[in-house]
C-alpha cells in the first residue's frame, strides 16, 4: 500500500530502483566479467536476471510507493491521469539516484573482477546499455517500442485484478519477455534511470580497465523510453 508521504514515496522509489540495479547490473557483471563463476552464461541468464530484479525491486518498495522504478513509467502514469504531475520530477530524481547507488554497490561487489577484465566495452555494459549495431534512429526506435509495450501493459494491468502480491511477478514476466523478444538490439534499457544512474557511476568511479562512458549514445536510453512511455499512455487513453 502506497504511503501518503511524498518523502517516504521517494524513499521507496530510491530503494526499489537501487535493488533493481544491484540485481540487474549484478547479473550482467556476473555474466560479463572475467573469473566470475557465471562468466559466459549468456543472454538467457541476463534476461531472466533482469526480470527477477524488477520483481524484487517492486516487492522491496511497493509498501512505500507505487514502485514505478522508471521515469518512463512515472511519465506514462501521469499522462494517463493515474499519478500526480507535481510528483513526476521528484520521482525521476529519486529513481536515478537509486540507480547510481545500486551501480556503486555492484562495483564494490565485483571489485577484484574489474582488474581481471580487459574489455572496456564489457565493463561499460555492466553499468549502461549500448547498441548491437550503432544506428541512432533505429536504436531510438527500439527503445521506444520496448518501452511502449512495457508502459501500455502496465496500464492495462491497472484494469485487471490480480491475487494480492502477484502483480510484481507479472511485471517481472513482462520485463523478461521484452528482454527475450526486443532486447537484443540495444540491451533494452526501457528505463532512463536504469541507464543514466549507472552511467554516471561508471563515469565517476575509479573502475580498473574502464574506457569512456559513451555519452554520445546516452540520449537514446533516456529519450527513447520517455517517448515510448508517453505514447503508450496516449494510446491507452484512446481505449474506452
Amino acid at each position: 500500500m502506497t504511503n501518503d508521504s511524498l518523502t517516504l514515496q521517494l524513499l521507496g522509489e530510491f530503494i526499489g530502483t537501487m535493488v533493481l540495479i544491484i540485481l540487474g547490473d549484478g547479473v550482467v557483471a556476473a555474466v560479463s566479467l572475467k573469473k566470475s563463476k557465471a562468466e559466459g552464461s549468456g543472454w538467457i541468464a541476463i534476461a531472466l536476471g533482469w526480470g527477477l530484479a524488477v520483481t524484487l525491486g517492486v516487492y522491496c518498495s511497493a509498501f512505500l510507493s507505487p514502485a514505478h522504478l522508471n521515469p518512463a513509467v512515472t511519465l506514462g502514469m501521469a499522462i494517463a491521469g493515474l499519478f500526480k504531475w507535481s510528483y513526476v520530477i521528484p520521482y525521476m530524481i529519486a529513481q536515478t539516484l537509486g540507480g547510481l547507488v545500486g551501480a556503486v554497490i555492484v562495483w564494490i561487489n565485483y571489485y577484484p573482477h574489474w582488474k581481471e577484465t580487459d574489455d572496456p566495452a564489457a565493463i561499460l555494459g555492466t553499468f549502461a546499455t549500448g547498441p548491437a549495431i550503432r544506428d541512432y534512429p533505429m536504436n531510438f526506435l527500439s527503445e521506444f517500442i520496448g518501452t511502449l509495450v512495457l508502459v501500455f501493459a502496465l496500464l492495462a494491468f491497472t484494469r485487471g485484478k490480480f491475487t494480492d502480491g502477484l502483480n510484481p511477478m507479472v511485471v517481472g514476466v513482462l520485463i523478461t519477455s521484452i528482454g527475450f523478444s526486443l532486447g537484443g538490439t540495444t540491451g533494452y534499457a526501457i528505463n532512463p534511470a536504469r541507464d543514466l544512474g549507472p552511467r554516471i557511476a561508471h563515469q565517476i568511479l575509479p573502475i580498473a580497465n574502464k574506457g569512456k562512458s559513451d555519452w554520445a549514445y546516452s540520449w537514446v536510453p533516456i529519450l527513447g523510453p520517455l517517448a515510448g512511455g508517453a505514447v503508450a499512455a496516449w494510446l491507452y487513453m484512446l481505449i474506452p
